[in-house]
């Protein structure tokens, strides 16, 4: 079974997501999508920095609301030259309203490191990469919906403040290239659990590079 339901009302809820082989998975992102116009007392965040350090994207995956400015910073002393596109299936359409790419020239040893702004107007899901360094990849998710949070190392995913009523619980992450069926609930006042389980085992995240001769001829 994909998903189980064990209260299906809860002012609170409690999102538990596993891989395929039942482990706790971070950086998992659950969305919960209700008819109520209300929002969150902490709405997401409309600016974020994502770092590129040790050749990653830290962090890995950021929620943001649409609108958003992704401020993209280089900590490394080598050029990353970052590019965003649609992740998943929206890769294959049309339109990449959130695409960009942009060069970062790397930080000097005295130097302030290199940043750049891009704005996130569209919700979806923008696959991070860079044209230098193919081994660098990182998710930014623009929820379309205000109800988001990511999972922690335990795979949990905590809301404390739902409006009452129907809902719609669902999960993306990286790895699970074929979306999971959205779980419907009914918010209410029993705090409520949820679990989710992914078709795939995610595969660990890579040690950080180390820099190549390449690297440091265009750093």
């Amino acid at each position: 079974m994909p998903a189980t339901i064990t209260f299906c009302h809860a002012a609170s809820l409690t999102v538990n997501v596993t891989d395929k082989d039942g482990k706790a998975t971070p950086d998992a992102v659950v969305m919960i999508s209700t008819s109520s116009v209300s929002s969150p007392k902490n709405p997401l965040p409309k600016a974020a920095t994502i770092a590129q350090t040790n050749m990653q994207f830290l962090p890995a995956v950021t929620v943001v609301q649409p609108g958003s400015k992704i401020t993209f910073t280089n900590n490394d002393p080598w050029d990353h030259h970052v590019r965003g596109s649609a992740a998943g299936a929206a890769q294959f359409g049309k339109n990449d309203e959130n695409g960009f790419a942009l060069r970062l020239a790397g930080k000097s040893v005295f130097g302030a490191a290199k940043s750049s702004v891009v704005n996130m107007d569209k919700p979806g899901v923008v696959l991070l990469g860079c044209h230098i360094h193919g081994s660098m990849v990182g998710h930014v998710v623009v929820s379309d919906t205000p109800w988001a949070v990511k999972t922690d190392a335990n795979g949990n995913a905590v809301f404390a403040d739902l409006p009452d009523g129907a809902a719609t619980v669902k999960v993306w992450h990286a790895a699970q290239y074929i979306d999971l069926k959205p779980v419907p609930t009914t918010l209410g006042a029993t705090p409520g659990q949820i679990k989710m389980q992914l078709t795939v085992t995610p595969p660990p995240r890579r040690a950080p590079a180390k820099p190549s001769e390449y690297d440091k001829s265009v750093g």
